[in-house]
């Protein structure tokens, strides 16, 4: 997707977000939001990014103003470099506005994380886009924030790693339960959309890098179409 094009997708989305209030992408906040389409972040990605940021911007009570583009950059990158990651495209390194914006409100806490997760699974169940096969997905991690909670000074040591070992394998069950709910159809344009949001990268990846990294952008987009959050902790 070309700069503009970017730019009017994430300005609908952005308009969309705020109920219908209308913030321009035009000046400094273009040049923003085309840096994004020129570091190849994808529009769901970066649509999941600003859904972050209007996350906890809800969390603080009731929402005082429209939110502008600018306000959701760090989470933007964010989300970004946690597809990175996942998608094994480039390296884990973090541009300096993520790593201002982590130093500033702090790094997610793992019962802060368990929360989250917790919080948009029944928000998924509660809307009907999981149905009652995911019951024990929540029950599971519900159990695991209980465990992290009960330690006043966190969780740490072989306890830790089994617990995040363990998040990680949850994970992978909700994902087959997800791929499970969806049809084939679904699934192949899912695959399409996967082609597309890897395309700035595949020229210098390896056939089974991008095999890995195309599953893992089908996980990001399925997730995505079923409101599910990534259970898994780093």
């Amino acid at each position: 997707m070309e700069p503009p094009d970017f730019c009017r997708e994430i300005e609908s989305y952005l308009c969309r977000k705020n109920d219908g209030h209308l913030i321009r992408v035009v000046g400094p906040s273009f040049e923003l939001v085309a840096g994004w389409a020129r570091l190849g972040v994808p529009i769901k990605v970066a649509f999941a990014g600003i859904d972050r940021y209007f996350e906890r911007y809800y969390r603080g009570g009731p929402r005082r103003r429209p939110v502008k583009i600018d306000f959701c950059e760090a989470d933007v990158l964010n989300v970004f470099d946690e597809w990175k990651r996942a998608t094994g495209v480039v390296g884990g390194q973090q541009s300096a506005a993520v790593g201002s914006h982590q130093a500033a409100v702090g790094r997610q806490s793992l019962p802060e994380h368990l929360e989250r997760v917790v919080t948009r699974l029944t928000s998924a169940r509660a809307a009907g886009s999981i149905d009652e096969t995911f019951d024990a997905i929540i029950d599971r991690v519900s159990a695991d924030l209980d465990v992290a909670r009960a330690k006043s000074g966190g969780v740490r040591g072989d306890e830790r790693s089994r617990l995040l070992d363990r998040l990680a394998a949850i994970d992978g069950d909700m994902l087959a339960l997800a791929r499970a709910r969806v049809d084939s159809a679904a699934l192949d344009q899912l695959g399409r959309e996967a082609d597309e949001e890897l395309s700035s990268f595949r020229a210098g990846m390896a056939s089974d890098a991008y095999a890995r990294a195309h599953e893992a952008a089908v996980g990001h987009l399925l997730r995505a179409r079923l409101n599910l959050p990534t259970i898994a902790f780093h």
